[in-house]
């Protein structure tokens, strides 16, 4: 990994974060530069670890799930192979879409989607069911009002 990313780096992972999908000589323009040095940064980019993959930005809505919900689950037992269990069964789990162990009283937070009411409700009955689960707070979202990538740059 580069021990330091320099202004150019710095303005390719912004245009990338911002639009994955564009062309290399079309991100070159953007950041002022030739498109083969271009695409080598983004090569050594992605080599470095530093820009882990692409995906695109699906509309949950448009696909039938009409609920995105918080969980937040604490569990009884945090030895390292309850949590390994609890994580492996978090990962193979669709209507999961983001797993993140937390600090404090909460050991994760899950975002998850479900198509409706009855959905969610079993969706959080499910959850409760698992072994090891002690307790489980949910919240519905109502609105997303900012949605950016992860590292501000």
């Amino acid at each position: 990994m580069p021990t330091r990313l320099d202004d150019i780096d710095l303005k390719i992972l912004r245009e990338l974060q911002a639009d994955g999908r564009m062309t290399n000589v079309e991100l070159a323009r953007r950041v002022g530069m030739s498109a083969p040095p271009c695409l080598r940064r983004v090569r050594a980019l992605e080599e470095a670890g530093i820009i882990r993959g692409y995906r695109a930005l699906v509309d949950e809505k448009a696909l039938g799930y009409e609920i995105v919900f918080f969980a937040f689950v604490h569990l009884a037992s945090q030895a390292e192979t309850d949590l390994a269990a609890f994580q492996a069964r978090m990962r193979d789990w669709p209507a999961v879409r983001e797993c993140w162990t937390l600090s404090g009283d909460i050991d994760f937070m899950l975002k998850c989607v479900a198509p409706d009411l009855r959905a969610f409700q079993a969706l959080v009955a499910e959850l409760t069911a698992l072994p090891n689960v002690r307790t489980i707070r949910t919240a519905v979202a109502l609105e997303n009002v900012k949605d950016e990538a992860i590292a501000p740059i």
